[in-house]
């Protein structure tokens, strides 16, 4: 599986285009002009870095570039994940989730609905896949 490094404006790109589905460089930049207050030259410079990097992929409408994602969601969240987990834990997922517990990022409900995803994988075989939901 091909790594993802994105810093935060990156993945907040990424996300605008996700959400949308296609988008202008001015949508992007409307889209994250409150939160970012950046510079409509600002996005468009890192669109282009991120069309040269195979994560943004565009077609022109005319004399506009519409942007589209060209790498999926869950293949960046699963790779940023992954990276973390190195990272931080030491390729050890056991302890990113010992890390949440001890920190008390997990409340009550969160660690049920652990409990329940654990007990639906062991069901399954191991196999992942569902996810963890309030209910």
């Amino acid at each position: 599986m091909e790594r993802h490094r994105l810093g935060d404006l990156q993945l907040a790109i990424l996300e605008v285009l996700w959400d949308r589905g296609e988008a202008t460089t001015g949508e992007v930049h409307q889209a994250l002009l409150e939160a970012r207050g950046l510079a409509p030259t600002t996005i468009a410079t890192m669109l282009r870095k991120m069309d040269d990097r195979g994560l943004v992929a565009h077609r022109r409408d005319g004399r506009i570039l519409v942007h589209r994602a060209a790498v999926p969601r869950d293949s960046v969240h699963r790779s940023m994940v992954e990276d973390l987990v190195e990272r931080l834990f030491g390729g050890d997922p056991r302890e990113l989730v010992n890390h949440l517990v001890r920190e008390g990022e997990l409340g009550q409900g969160d660690l049920d609905a652990i409990r329940r995803k654990v007990a639906k994988a062991r069901r399954s075989g191991g196999r992942g896949g569902a996810e963890v939901q309030d209910d």
